[in-house]
């Protein structure tokens, strides 16, 4: 009966506690567009609990039935304080106007560094992209993202990164929430982001949360702007290469609102009239070639109500570069000939996502989003030689083309269940379908003499399908007032021709207060990656070939760990270190001599498997207040690589390994006309294999009687070469004056400004050299001489930029 008694006040304890509870929710935007605010603050300051909105800028808190002091906040606008009496759960939906004056806030963000469990996050402010230097008049989020402690650049000028010695297929690109398998234009030098459309950029270089999968090294999680539901507004920009604008504006006030934004360079237009020129010099010969890229972005949401709203966000780009001859000529006792050869490379993106929102009830939120994914590159040539007399050719043509297709489903949802626990759960499915191949079609035909010859021969498999599916849960956890943790798990399943592999992936980030402006964190994180990027080069290139593993071939793994500190200063600076740890099983290579060409069925025939493993230090140091912002950062970090079949099955430096890497970003505000951007960088050399020794061998010659002369070179130990330091200094002028419609924007920059002459390769070649023999007579002779090719000296560059 004791038992019954104390069971019955248990209960009544229980629903008695939970009666005194209230939940408030709602969404977080900014007054003047609509957007929804990711990472707001939501602070009860009676009892100094609090939570964020979402990537949608929903929030929930529970908190004491009763008055109440609800703060919303984020930088670089007002706060906001509600004095409630709260009874019952309410919706409150918040709109935050914009600070008049950004002189003391000039960088919006959310959380300090010191507060969030997350590690190894930064957050990118996407108002630096035009303020700071510019490339060719460009703005590009992944130029700037290169200038991140732990982000190495590859080659000279390109957009690609490498993020704690991961390689360039380690690192997802998400684009509202899609991945983009080729984020690069004109072959790696600028990204497929066009800045006009982008809200907010993160990138994870570890600590990954349980919701991320599929990469080793990085996650780059972009999420394009909505569209402004109050008013029109648009800008549009003109560089030295490229055009692009942007325009948004409510269909419906407060209801349906829309963006749409495009991009493309005029290279090719530029060229054509120099092009027409040569042509006109001699009838026999014509020639026409060019290059252009485009962007384009849209995106539409409406709110059907309070608890629900549709999105619909579409992204197509593509790079297409183009050579044609055709030349007249006469041979064979004034036969007439025509000679035809045509160049093309193609490649791109097209990306869609359909997303719902709806909430359930206050604590618990739900996204499902159907998308699709399709990417291709072609790269083709076609020769054909003409007799004009009988009519008779000789065709030769190439084809090398590779593509993905993704189709997914997937839903997660956001808990909010109270008591210092934010809950994060989903699933979802991928339906992959990888298009490989190479084609070589070779024709001879004789319409008067012999029949027609014909040889076509398709390498690879045209349709390779396979299935990955993917479900997680995370708890951001608020275990004591100093000791915060996020706790997750990621399993997912890939099956691809009757083979399936699985993973089970635990995640782990601790985060403990030593005080209000210090805190000390620690992760550990498990990844897989399913499909592999099969590169002959440092750089982004259409030959790099997507494959899924195989039963021969299988998937990457990585585990990371790593430790760190973050201080915040109360004279506006933040400071974060943090140390890591990597390694990396199943990393794929090609063998010696085998590259892309004659890619067949076998292609795992050409590849050696093996492990690698990287750690160093890192550190970041930021102002985020003041007229002057910026960072320094600086990274120490070692990438090793080791294949049983590749430099005798020693272990080797990876080929984007790097010492150092330092990377000061500024920018200064003299008045709201005037402000100045500086960049400047510097990196230890890159790993390369040359040739150390040469030696001259005399040996039979093939196919004949007799010896021939032949080089044989000794290259030594790969990648044991260090090209020279890489450094440069970058600076901009940005002029912007307040027109009656809006603002009109000069931005002159300087890329390289002290023009150093970095290494993009090194060759072997010659040098002359003089000396005098023992009779004093001067001669010359040559000896071998190691020669570097660089691509940019100084590079100045203007735009224009107008904002309504």
């Amino acid at each position: 009966m004791k038992q019954f008694y104390l069971c019955n006040a248990f209960v009544f304890f229980f629903f008695f506690s939970n009666a005194q509870k209230v939940t408030i929710s709602g969404y977080v935007t900014d007054l003047s567009t609509g957007e929804g605010l990711i990472n707001a603050n939501v602070y009860d300051l009676q009892k100094e609990t609090g939570n964020v909105s979402n990537v949608y800028g929903f929030y929930s808190l529970t908190v004491p039935a009763g008055k109440a002091q609800i703060q919303y906040s984020f930088v670089g606008y007002e706060k906001q304080v509600l004095e409630l009496d709260l009874k019952k759960d309410t919706v409150i939906n918040i709109k935050l106007k914009l600070m008049g004056e950004l002189d003391e806030v000039t960088v919006r963000a959310n959380k300090s560094n010191v507060e969030r469990s997350q590690m190894s996050m930064v957050e990118l402010p996407t108002e630096k992209l035009d303020k700071l230097p510019l490339m060719l008049g460009e703005p590009d989020v992944l130029k700037v993202i290169q200038l991140l402690p732990g982000v190495q650049s590859g080659a000279e000028g390109t957009s690609g990164i490498y993020v704690r010695g991961g390689g360039p297929d380690q690192n997802l690109f998400l684009l509202d929430g899609v991945p983009v398998y080729n984020a690069s234009h004109l072959f790696g030098f600028f990204s497929v982001f066009n800045p006009g459309a982008v809200k907010t950029v993160t990138l994870y270089k570890g600590g990954f949360p349980a919701r991320f999968g599929g990469r080793l090294s990085s996650v780059v999680d972009i999420r394009m702007k909505e569209g402004n539901d109050q008013e029109f507004k648009g800008e549009f920009s003109i560089g030295l290469i490229s055009s692009r604008f942007s325009i948004e504006g409510p269909i419906k006030k407060d209801k349906t609102s829309f963006i749409f934004s495009g991009r493309r360079t005029y290279a090719d237009v530029l060229a054509q009239p120099f092009i027409v020129m040569a042509n006109n010099r001699d009838d026999d010969v014509k020639t026409n070639a060019g290059y252009y890229f485009y962007d384009l972005n849209a995106k539409i949401n409406h709110k059907f109500s309070d608890k629900s709203r549709l999105f619909l966000s579409t992204y197509a780009g593509r790079d297409k570069a183009y050579g044609k001859d055709k030349e007249h000529y006469n041979r064979d006792y004034g036969v007439r000939y025509t000679d035809r050869n045509n160049m093309g490379i193609e490649w791109g993106n097209i990306t869609s996502a359909l997303r719902w929102n709806y909430v359930y009830n206050p604590k618990l939120f739900s996204n499902v989003t159907l998308t699709y994914s399709d990417y291709k590159f072609d790269v083709s040539e076609e020769y054909k030689l003409t007799n004009n007399k009988d009519n008779t050719y000789d065709e030769d043509y190439f084809r090398y083309y590779s593509g993905i297709n993704d189709f997914t489903a997937k839903v997660d949802f956001d808990y909010y269940p109270g008591g210092g626990h934010s809950i994060k759960f989903g699933a979802s499915n991928i339906w992959h379908k990888f298009k490989p191949g190479v084609n070589h079609e070779r024709t001879v035909e004789n319409y008067s003499e012999t029949p027609s010859e014909k040889n076509d021969t398709i390498y690879g498999n045209k349709n390779v399908s396979a299935v990955e599916f993917s479900a997680f849960v995370e708890d951001n956890y608020d275990i004591t007032s100093r000791l915060q943790a996020n706790l997750g798990v990621h399993f997912s399943l890939f099956n691809v021709q009757n083979t399936t592999y699985t993973s089970l992936e635990p995640r782990l980030s601790l985060r403990y207060l030593l005080s209000d402006n210090l805190s000390l964190k620690a992760s550990y994180t498990k990844m897989s990656q399913y499909i592999h990027l099969l590169s002959s080069s440092t750089i982004s290139l259409p030959t790099d070939l997507w494959l899924p593993v195989t039963k021969d071939v299988k998937p990457q793994k990585s585990h990371q760990i790593a430790f760190g500190a973050a201080l915040k200063t109360g004279k506006g600076y933040d400071l974060t270190i943090e140390g890591f740890y990597k390694t990396m099983d199943n990393l794929i290579e090609y063998k010696e001599g085998a590259s892309f060409t004659g890619v067949s069925k076998d292609w795992e025939s050409k590849i050696e498997m093996g492990k690698g493993w990287s750690y160093g230090a890192e550190v970041l140091l930021e102002k985020k207040t003041g007229k002057t912002t910026g960072w320094l950062g600086y990274t120490l970090s070692w990438a090793d690589r080791k294949f049983d079949n590749l430099n005798f099955g020693k272990k080797f430096p990876a080929k984007y390994d790097r010492r150092h890497d330092v990377s000061l970003v500024l920018t200064h505000e003299f008045s709201k006309k005037f402000d100045i951007g500086m960049v400047w960088v510097y990196g230890t050399g890159n790993a390369a294999t040359i040739g150390k020794q040469r030696y001259e061998a005399i040996l039979p010659a093939q196919g004949r009687y007799g010896y021939s002369d032949y080089d044989i070179v000794y290259y030594g130990e790969r990648n044991s070469y260090r090209m020279p330091s890489y450094h440069r200094m970058d600076l901009s002028m940005n002029f912007h004056k307040q027109k009656k419609h809006g603002i009109r924007t000069w931005s002159v920059s300087l890329y390289n400004a002290y023009s150093r002459q970095n290494p993009f390769y090194l060759y072997w070649g010659s040098e002359r050299v003089g000396a005098y023999n023992q009779d004093g007579e001067f001669y010359e002779s040559s000896k071998p001489a190691l020669k570097q090719v660089s691509l940019f000296p100084i590079i100045p560059s203007i735009s224009y930029t107008y904002k309504f």
